[in-house]
């Protein structure tokens, strides 16, 4: 049973600073929510992780964020919303919104017949981006592609460097052989790589989902009476699982964080 608890904090986890790409836009729309973000830098990157090592490292940040008191839970990983939710979405209290399942609506009424996917390994091997948006539009033809070395990339700040731009553009090019019409950056952290990709392809090909999965939490968030009606700016925590200086220096790419705590 979901708790109506609209004063309290939304909690947001990812396996690193990735989902500060969704943060970002959720604070731009909803600056009045209190917010907690969790980056699980320890177990990072996740998507070579097994699933029963994603549910395990899920379960933790979950019951961490539980203690907390939040009243949701936003999954910006695109990887543990695809292994984890499933298996986990029955166990809290609490408002659970995951990236894929969130979006796949908006995503299957797109207007296009050939969709590429670009995710981690672990998101392309579970077909949840297929089974979910097939939910809503069977017709769609579905290309995945796993990208192992992108989040690496992005986390190291290398994506300038000619030998990783030749990797992103080798992906591309297996990507590009089934002519897309557009091209989802199923990963937290691909958005960043959009300069780099629009250098070899049209940048209107490709599509962030934490666009259309801000505008889902805000839209849910009012529906179920969670939203927070103050006035005044959210407070904001970050807490990591390690390395909480290098999640400050990478956090820069993606939003400005203050501090951040090591739990």
């Amino acid at each position: 049973m979901i708790k109506n608890r609209s004063s309290e904090k939304i909690g947001f986890c990812d396996s690193g600073v990735g989902g500060l790409t969704v943060y970002s836009k959720f604070r731009k729309i909803l600056d009045s929510e209190d917010c907690i973000f969790f980056g699980d830098l320890k177990n990072s990157p996740y998507g070579n992780k097994t699933k029963e090592q994603l549910i395990n490292y899920s379960r933790k940040v979950f019951d961490f964020l539980h203690k907390k008191g939040v009243k949701a839970v936003v999954m910006a990983c695109n990887t543990t919303s695809a292994s984890t939710y499933p298996i986990i979405k029955n166990e809290y209290d609490f408002k659970i919104y995951p990236i894929i399942q969130s979006c796949a609506k908006i995503i299957s009424e797109l207007g296009v017949k050939r969709l590429g996917i670009f995710a981690t390994p672990s998101t392309i091997a579970s077909g949840v981006y297929e089974s979910e948006i097939h939910k809503y539009n069977s017709d769609m033809i579905i290309y995945p592609h796993a990208c192992p070395d992108w989040v690496n990339i992005v986390e190291s700040s290398t994506q300038n460097q000619p030998d990783k731009i030749e990797i992103i553009k080798q992906d591309l090019d297996v990507m590009l052989k089934n002519n897309p019409e557009k091209i989802i950056l199923g990963c937290t952290h691909y958005p960043y790589l959009i300069d780099i990709l629009s250098k070899f392809a049209p940048k209107d090909m490709f599509i962030d989902p934490a666009d259309f999965f801000v505008e889902y939490i805000k839209s849910d968030l009012e529906k179920s009476r969670l939203l927070n009606t103050q006035k005044q700016i959210g407070s904001e925590e970050f807490y990591v699982s390690a390395n909480p200086e290098e999640f400050k220096k990478a956090s820069k790419m993606f939003y400005e964080v203050n501090d951040v705590f090591l739990v």
